[in-house]
């Protein structure tokens, strides 16, 4: 059966202090939105509606550019209410039914695989947990057959049925079409005056629907609401991250200082150094060495590269087969030959860099006019002496040599030689003279 998802999305976030819609704040180089329409994904969902505030641009240009649908809930009425907004959108969906709060970047698809398992056998299901501290969470009630029998949001809770430990975690999963049919009937009488999407199983009972409790690890249905979430939830998500790539037989010296990102691709034999940050988009092969304090991003290390330690790789760059990129390199759009090295105090921006290239330290490729970005060639086998600047666009030929404290602006010819620095002059005696002056001078100030 096809199957469809709602993520409730339009929360503003107020404890969060930030002008950006709280689904969009990441984890692990994804925004929380992302994470939840991965999750699903995963399980099987094929269409996606998402439900924002009426200042969520970002959040439905983001569902977008994922592929799914928005939707925006005009006033914040309550979590039924919110998932309601979707029926217009999906009047002609038949199937499966998935609604799962924006904020829980730790949800994980084999879970949302079981609440569709568990509707498929009574019609509806929802996720309950258990938390450290329930206070402040909807309780769930179950009869004496595990079956729902009803939630009781806390506020509106006894004592009794505080006491009871199991919680809502926010997701239902039911038929679409008898989903928003009971959505439909849903009424604000309770003390939040909201529209509760917890009331719609008691509206499914009344049909003779009984619902399921698929009962969860808390950490996966944690939710987030405030800076202080953000930073445990993305704590939880290395801990992940890094026990897949340690499990997949990457290296780690001291792996809780390494921190990934969700789409992080480490190939089994490859090493990675203490308090190295991968940004979104990283592939390191097998049997590189990524060093300390390195920072990569958007690029890929082929085998045998060694990267650092204090090295910085920015979105495009390729580093090839046995290359070196030492301490305070930075490389950015820019294509490292095999074999190639530039050890030290360097920028690459730019640039084709051919095998077996040495660039010494200090050297730079000034690649942007204020205006535009030019390229930079730098051929095979050729020698670029330290504190050199290349004016691109410009070309160095293969084996070519540019001496140290050049400044190239123009072509320099297969195994030829370039040099633009000054003429050396001297003059002998003179470093005597001006320190004898300047020890007089000295002496007569502290008279």
């Amino acid at each position: 059966m096809k199957r469809a998802g709602v993520i409730l999305a339009a929360g503003i976030g107020k404890r969060m202090k930030s002008g950006r819609p709280k689904v969009m704040h990441a984890i692990a180089g994804r925004p929380l939105l992302g994470h939840v329409m991965a999750a699903m994904q995963e399980a099987g969902v094929e269409r996606i509606v998402v439900v924002r505030s009426p200042g969520g641009e970002s959040v439905a240009a983001y569902a977008a550019e994922a592929g799914a649908e928005s939707v925006v809930q005009s006033e914040q009425l309550g979590t039924g209410h919110a998932a309601a907004c979707a029926g217009p959108v999906l009047s002609d969906f038949h199937g499966t039914l998935l609604i799962n709060n924006g904020d829980m970047p730790l949800v994980t698809g084999k879970t949302l695989q079981r609440a569709f398992a568990a509707a498929e056998g009574t019609g509806l299901a929802i996720v309950a947990f258990r938390p450290p501290d329930p206070r402040g969470y909807g309780r769930v009630l179950c009869n004496a057959e595990g079956f729902l029998d009803r939630i009781v949001e806390d506020k509106d809770a006894s004592d009794m049925e505080r006491s009871v430990t199991l919680c809502n975690a926010g997701t239902v999963v039911a038929d679409a079409q008898h989903f928003f049919r009971w959505a439909a009937q849903l009424d604000n009488k309770n003390a939040q005056v909201e529209f509760y999407l917890t009331d719609v199983p008691a509206i499914a009972r009344r049909e003779g629907i009984r619902s399921a409790v698929v009962e969860v690890d808390a950490v996966e249905v944690q939710g987030v609401n405030d800076r202080a979430e953000l930073a445990q939830a993305e704590a939880e998500m290395q801990k992940r991250l890094r026990t897949r790539a340690l499990h997949g037989g990457v290296g780690m010296l001291a792996p809780d200082t390494v921190f990934l990102s969700f789409d992080t691709e480490l190939e089994p034999d490859s090493q990675i150094g203490p308090y190295v940050v991968f940004g979104p988009g990283v592939e390191v092969w097998s049997g590189a060495e990524i060093r300390a304090f390195s920072y990569l991003e958007g690029c890929t290390v082929e085998r045998g590269a060694i990267v650092g330690p204090y090295a910085r790789l920015r979105p495009g760059a390729k580093i090839e087969e046995d290359v070196h990129i030492g301490n305070f390199v930075e490389v950015k759009n820019s294509r490292i030959a095999k074999g190639a090295k530039a050890n030290h105090l360097t920028y690459l921006g730019d640039a084709d860099v051919g095998a077996g290239a040495n660039v010494g330290a200090g050297t730079i490729t000034c690649n942007y006019d204020g205006f535009d970005k030019y390229r930079t060639e730098i051929g095979a086998g050729a020698f670029i002496g330290s504190n050199v600047a290349l004016v691109a666009p410009v070309t160095i030929e293969d084996g070519a040599y540019v001496g140290a404290g050049s400044v190239v602006t123009e072509r320099v010819p297969k195994n030829a030689l370039a040099v633009t620095r000054a003429k050396q002059t001297e003059k002998p005696g003179w470093a005597e003279t001006f320190r004898s002056r300047k020890r007089a001078e000295k002496a007569k100030k502290g008279k």
